[in-house]
């Protein structure tokens, strides 16, 4: 072992190699991933015995050319099974499991789409790394779309059951009918949906994106809910004072410009006997101590390349997704939070939940 790392060593220059080798074909092949999530080829394959790349291509509407491409892609990257003899393929059952719409929770193909999102900003991170500064979120055109597919898996069906149940007794406060806000809710479907799903309680969402204000207008008015408004504004401003009786944030702390004025406005918005829900990244302050973590690397790149450059780009903190349950219980109590209790979920492995009071 390396003592200063703490990593083992590599045994030789040419298992290092081939170390790199594999994790360029997981990056090529999860970038086909991405492509057969968007397309609905996995879908469509799903449930399915042996078909031929015509047959697929028609089920799913496509190309055939590009399928029978991507099938290679999918063949050799041991995701989908050939048959040579009758040149057919197939979607295992076990890995439709974790591939299809179908998995709910457990679809990691839709986190694969955050390759590609975030390969469209390369050149302009590498120009941050040698100028500084940061890419602005107007940049990253399809974040809110695939974070709004990621909460729509995670967050959207275990809202009501699992996630506000965390709280004792807010699910009854709800139904009797309190004041919520939800600060910077993205494309507000987690803010739509909990206004459906309590017509006696009062929701305003907070958010600075006009793709995300569009989008959250438009869901409340195709269900016709009207106890909900959604007003742009940024966190950083917020000057609310003991005007809910609960505030939620989902993984929206972390790449905001200011985190600390956010928390600050956030206390002084609750009411005395108020709740701040806070779900945000799983990971320690520390990366020493994150070194187990199944998602580690994924989440450092999502940060470099999205959430600390967003933040940087407005002149902000850059406190990056990775800023760990350490530094958020820290600025929890900067902020004026009198107790905080983290809880985490089991079919949530990217995220904590912190139980805010006054």
């Amino acid at each position: 072992m390396c003592t200063t790392c703490q990593l083992p060593t590599t045994t030789s220059a040419d298992a290092f190699g081939e170390q790199l080798l594999e994790t360029i074909n997981h990056g090529m092949t999860g970038l086909m991933i991405s492509v057969g999530h968007r397309t609905g080829l996995f879908d469509s394959m799903a449930s399915h015995g042996f078909r031929d790349s015509q047959q697929i291509a028609d089920a799913a509407g496509l190309d055939e050319r590009y399928v029978r491409e991507w099938l290679g892609a999918m063949v050799t990257g041991r995701i989908v099974e050939y048959d040579p003899a009758t040149r057919r393929y197939r979607l295992p059952d076990a890995h439709a499991a974790c591939l299809t719409r179908a998995a709910g929770a457990d679809n990691m193909a839709a986190f694969t789409q955050y390759l590609a999102v975030l390969g469209g900003v390369e050149d302009r991170i590498v120009d941050c790394f040698e100028r500084g500064g940061g890419v602005p979120y107007s940049e990253f055109p399809r974040f809110q779309a695939v974070m709004a597919e990621d909460s729509g898996q995670s967050v959207l069906p275990a809202l009501k059951e699992q996630i506000l149940t965390l709280v004792p007794g807010l699910i009854e406060r709800l139904e009797s009918g309190i004041d919520v806000l939800d600060v910077g809710f993205g494309l507000g479907r987690v803010l739509n949906q909990m206004a459906r799903q309590f017509p006696r309680s009062r929701f305003i969402g907070y958010e600075i994106s006009d793709e995300g204000l569009t989008a959250a207008r438009a869901e409340a008015e195709a269900h016709g809910t009207r106890n909900l408004r959604v007003v742009k504004q940024d966190a950083a401003r917020i000057d609310d004072s003991a005007a809910f009786d609960l505030v939620c944030s989902f993984d929206s702390v972390h790449d905001q410009a200011d985190p600390a004025a956010m928390l600050r406005n956030i206390h002084r918005a609750l009411r005395p006997d108020g709740i701040y829900l806070m779900q945000d990244i799983d990971t320690r302050s520390d990366v020493g101590e994150n070194l187990d973590h199944p998602l580690g690397p994924m989440i450092y790149t999502i940060s470099c390349m999205h959430c600390m450059t967003v933040s940087l780009a407005a002149g902000g903190a850059g406190l990056g997704a990775a800023w760990g349950t350490d530094t958020a219980e820290r600025m929890l109590a900067e902020a004026g939070f009198s107790g905080t209790e983290i809880r985490r979920l089991p079919h949530d492995v990217q995220n904590a939940y912190f139980i805010n009071r006054k």
